[in-house]
């Protein structure tokens, strides 16, 4: 199963729930860094540990075991409040080091609260043919990461003001698009300036970092989400 200087990579082939995450959870002891792919917090796994339930939507179910690396790639997105509860959870149950062993990559995208309006407005509107959206704004911020308007981790950590500029903009051409949205972007932006500091020492450049450890023949697993087809 592992090759050094090689990723062993789980994937899901068919339509979704056919057990990832219990897979990565039953191997990841064998690794030294375990990485999320892609994907954000409407899906998740569960795992039980010595009788305590831990539910993760984007943490990485490694994060549990002591000597182990948790890496959130450039492909997920995510909502930072959330990422913050789980964080805030595994602590509480006595798990060491947690954001020390937690890196996430500069260039995921950034899902905000209005995002996740979008999502349920959006789903809402299209009556008997609504898709049964989770509503938690996943596909709207990868609609704007396609669209080359959505916000980066980098983009939080770097310049704060420039960040407040864009996302203010991001969302009054989502008023203009849903007349009903209603938020409180200035709100929402004093969170996210809390926020910048918290996650600013997780952020690194994950390509470099898990390139590295293959080049040092660590053992590396990718943790993929939703599914093939």
């Amino acid at each position: 199963m592992q090759e050094p200087g090689k990723a062993t990579v789980i994937i899901g082939t068919q339509f979704g729930d056919e057990g990832k995450g219990k897979i990565v959870d039953c191997i990841s002891d064998k690794f030294e860094y375990v990485c999320r792919a892609q994907g954000g917090s409407n899906a998740g796994h569960t795992v039980v540990v010595d009788g305590q339930k831990f539910a993760f939507h984007l943490l990485p179910s490694c994060i549990l075991r002591s000597n182990a690396k948790a890496v959130i790639g450039n492909g997920v997105v995510i909502h930072l409040p959330s990422l913050l509860n789980e964080i805030l959870h595994v602590e509480s149950q006595n798990i060491l080091n947690v954001r020390s062993r937690l890196f996430i990559s500069e260039r995921a995208h950034i899902v905000f609260d209005f995002h996740q309006l979008v999502d349920k407005i959006s789903d809402s509107s299209k009556g008997k043919d609504s898709i049964g959206t989770t509503g938690k704004g996943i596909g709207p911020t990868y609609s704007s990461k396609i669209l080359r308007t959505g916000l980066r981790m980098s983009d939080l950590i770097s310049d704060f003001n420039s960040f407040s500029l864009r996302a203010r903009c991001m969302f009054s051409q989502y008023q203009k698009q849903y007349c009903e949205l209603n938020h409180d972007i200035d709100m929402e932006l004093e969170k996210m300036e809390k926020l910048r500091e918290l996650f600013k020492p997780m952020v690194v450049d994950t390509m470099v970092l898990v390139n590295h450890a293959l080049e040092q023949k660590r053992a590396v697993l990718v943790e993929g989400a939703n599914a093939h087809l």
